[in-house]
């Protein structure tokens, strides 16, 4: 069954700190990370300078929380993973749940897309990018061919990509996850097909 990420905390009022989070995230995405102040996300959350420093010292700790989030929620799929039999059924239901994740963190990921220069000064794209392979890894045997390896990797993208950067027009946010995590499912489902076949 699909773990919802974060469901305790989603159903309750958000915390100062989230809120914190919440506004700073809004704000990177309109304005981007470099033109958006401590000042400006004090007044927008209506409080003091010194309010917001009680939570975050600096704007790089507010856009480092963002990650350790996402990694904690992936950490945990992750660790499901490594007590699971190694076949299809477990591979299909982490990326189940891996699509959850991204659904959970989507404000986060177009901020990551986004702001790319600033996240590589904040060194913060090595969380993401290590997540990423230690799920890559449950998906695909090491020693898997190239073309096994290759289709696993274009899963896991394939879902972030196809939700992030994707033009969107009319399709709604629950077709396009389900359309995402069929092309997905479905590259893992031909590396099993054809490890199986004679």
């Amino acid at each position: 069954m699909t773990e919802a990420p974060r469901e305790a905390r989603e159903q309750q009022q958000p915390s100062t700190r989230e809120r914190i989070q919440q506004t700073a995230i809004a704000l990177f995405s309109e304005h981007g990370y470099e033109h958006t102040s401590l000042r400006e996300i004090a007044e927008h959350l209506g409080v003091t300078k010194a309010a917001l420093y009680y939570h975050f010292k600096t704007k790089e700790d507010i856009a480092a929380s963002f990650f350790d989030s996402y990694a904690e929620d992936l950490d945990r799929i992750c660790d499901w993973g490594d007590t699971q039999p190694r076949g299809l059924d477990t591979r299909t239901e982490l990326l189940r749940r891996y699509a959850e994740v991204i659904r959970s963190h989507v404000p986060v990921l177009r901020f990551m897309q986004n702001n790319q220069a600033a996240l590589t000064r904040l060194d913060r794209m090595s969380v993401f990018r290590l997540r990423q392979r230690r799920l890559h890894a449950l998906l695909v045997e090491s020693d898997a061919p190239l073309i096994h390896r290759l289709r696993a990797w274009d899963a896991i993208t394939t879902l972030y990509s196809n939700w992030i950067t994707y033009p969107r027009v009319d399709d709604s946010e629950d077709d396009l996850r389900e359309a995402s995590l069929q092309i997905s499912i479905g590259m893992i489902r031909a590396n099993d097909a054809e490890a199986s076949a004679p």
